[in-house]
């Protein structure tokens, strides 16, 4: 239960629902425990005696009574379910916040499959099981001790059936939920299975149905939905057995209560009245035990899904915050990277990046280039600090990033990723994502640098175009240009460009280029690029080959001093002309 504790203080702000939960089904079972009495009233002195007026007021008072009962039910439902769900919107929106908290290293061994399970079956599984206890941690034991009370009030001598009913339920109920609890870890596993194919196989369908992959895919989905069926049913079929287990038990306990029960009936030792109200309690008792089995196979499956969301609550992003939290209000933006080294790994095992240094003059424009692989988006993903260097440091104006507030650092380096992600929102609404309050001009300024204004404007819409889900109704060029004129609207004073220009043709690109310098301000340029076309003008290039920096210096230089440049340009050129590859 430690993990379902942990939870419960989202419970708090609700505390006031919580609370009249309970209390209401205390009136409940109160008002339950009084109609087996008032039925052996009826039986034995109405009935008996043939006292009508003995039967109408004592029925009268099991319908207000039920009436009653049935009200105080009603409400415990309604306050408890207004309790659950609330605790349960609270939660869900606090594991999305955690999730935007969390940094690029600690996504990466997260998958998307199981964040979506998170945030969506186990939430639900642990507000159930909020609900179920708000409405039940009263009513059955409450309900058992009355009934047991009540039931040997009623006949001490039936109540010894209890001592050999209660040990074989206890004793059933205890083998089913041990064995129930791992199969249902299994299912919420199996469950992030399927997640995670369906999240790829909706992301990439055009590419699944390019390479006539559908089948494959199909099938991939098939072995985890049918691993998935296997838990699910293996768990279900466990806990189904609890049922028919304690309606064996019951049954056999009123079986008992009528066989001895009818004996001393007939010899005169009990009242017909009696032996009905003793059944009554008996089958109150026994129906709660069952209540309680059918909450402890809940708790366990919400047990499962409670460690998984505690696990993500209790994540600590891999970023620290800085201690002090430095600010750089107005950045020249000089960048350098002082004997950096880095690796996705933990251990630091296959670093990425080893020994990296180099300086980023203010103004200046820093080409990397080198071979897929080489290191180049690792190493400009160390500056916004979207990762943090395993070794050395990297500065911006001689301040290092981890010492600078997340959002501050962000809003002074702009950042056109490779893969260009918008969002289900209008184009303007995309491109002042980072600046929400920018007005429609600095907007229409941003994507005229970035050479989105003239097909923006083809739109019937115009900047009011809703992109569709992760710009499905934009060309992969189109959908770059957008996320360059988003990363320019903040003027930040490091732009990074991580071949944020591979879709686009090479007028365009030479287009953007040319805005770009033409800027007002100066702005420090990183720019990772495939294509030499790219970074011919660059004042600086950096070479990567491997992790390492094997050439830095203008083109001209690199020609005659870095043989890797010289073989990636020969590559590209015909008879000493740089070919051009675009849309």
């Amino acid at each position: 239960m430690g993990a379902l504790q942990k939870l419960l203080r989202f419970l708090k702000p609700y505390w006031l629902w919580a609370t009249l939960a309970p209390l209401l089904m205390v009136g409940e079972v109160t008002l339950d425990l009084m109609l087996p009495r008032l039925m052996r009233r009826i039986i034995d002195q109405g009935i008996a005696h043939s006292d009508l007026p003995v039967v109408y007021h004592t029925a009268f008072w099991m319908v207000g009574i039920f009436s009653l009962a049935l009200l105080c039910g009603v409400a415990c439902t309604f306050f408890a379910v207004r309790a659950a769900y609330s605790m349960g919107g609270d939660l869900r929106g606090a594991l999305f916040r955690k999730v935007q908290s969390l940094s690029f290293a600690n996504l990466d061994k997260l998958e998307t499959g199981s964040l979506i399970t998170r945030l969506t079956s186990d939430v639900n599984q642990v507000q159930e099981m909020v609900m179920m206890l708000l409405r039940g941690m009263v009513r059955m034991p409450l309900l058992l001790i009355g009934s047991l009370v009540m039931a040997i009030l009623t006949s001490p001598k039936l109540g010894v059936l209890f001592i050999i009913i209660l040990p074989a339920l206890v004793a059933s109920l205890v083998f089913i939920v041990r064995r129930s609890f791992p199969l249902y870890r299994q299912v919420q596993r199996g469950l992030d299975g399927v997640n995670t194919i369906l999240q790829e196989n909706l992301a990439g369908i055009r590419t699944v149905r390019a390479f006539a992959r559908a089948k494959y895919e199909v099938g991939r989905f098939a072995r985890s939905n049918n691993a998935l069926i296997q838990h699910t049913t293996a768990a279900v079929r466990m806990s189904a057995r609890t049922t028919p287990l304690m309606t064996l038990i019951l049954n056999a306990g009123i079986v008992l209560a009528l066989w001895i029960g009818g004996q001393q009936v007939y010899l005169g030792g009990m009242k017909v009245g009696e032996l009905v109200a003793f059944i009554s309690y008996l089958m109150q008792a026994l129906h709660s035990l069952m209540m309680f089995s059918n909450l402890i196979i809940q708790v366990s499956r919400a047990q499962a899904s409670a460690r998984r969301v505690g696990e993500l609550l209790e994540s600590k992003p891999a970023l620290k915050p800085p201690a002090e939290g430095a600010r750089v209000l107005q950045p020249t933006g000089r960048v350098v990277f002082e004997n950096v080294s880095f690796s996705y790994s933990a251990t630091g095992k296959e670093p990425v990046l080893k020994n990296i240094n180099f300086v980023a003059e203010p103004g200046e424009t820093v080409a990397l280039l080198g071979a897929t692989g080489s290191g180049k988006s690792s190493l400009v993903q160390l500056i916004p600090r979207f990762y943090d260097a395993a070794n050395g440091r990297v500065t911006i104006d001689g301040i290092d990033v981890r010492e600078i507030p997340e959002e501050e650092l962000r809003r002074q380096v702009g950042v056109a990723l490779q893969e260009s992600i918008l969002f289900s929102a209008t184009i303007r609404d995309n491109i002042a994502m980072g600046e929400p309050n920018a007005s429609v001009e600095r907007i229409i300024e941003a994507a005229q640098q970035a050479q989105a204004d003239g097909f923006i404007k083809h739109f019937p819409e115009g900047y009011d175009t809703v992109v569709g889900q992760r710009g499905v109704n934009l060309s992969g060029g189109q959908k770059q240009r957008i996320a360059i004129a988003r990363a320019l609207l903040p003027k930040p004073s490091v732009l990074i460009l991580d071949d944020s220009t591979s879709a686009v043709d090479v007028q365009t690109e030479a287009g953007i280029q040319d805005a770009l310098g033409r800027q007002p301000f100066a702005q420090t340029r990183i720019i990772v690029a495939q294509r030499v076309s790219t970074v011919l003008n660059a004042d600086k290039i950096l070479v990567l080959d491997n992790g390492r920096i094997v050439g830095c210096g203008p083109h001209n230089e690199l020609l005659d001093t870095c043989s890797v440049y010289r073989e990636i340009y020969e590559s590209q050129t015909e008879r000493g002309v740089v070919v051009y590859h675009g849309e």
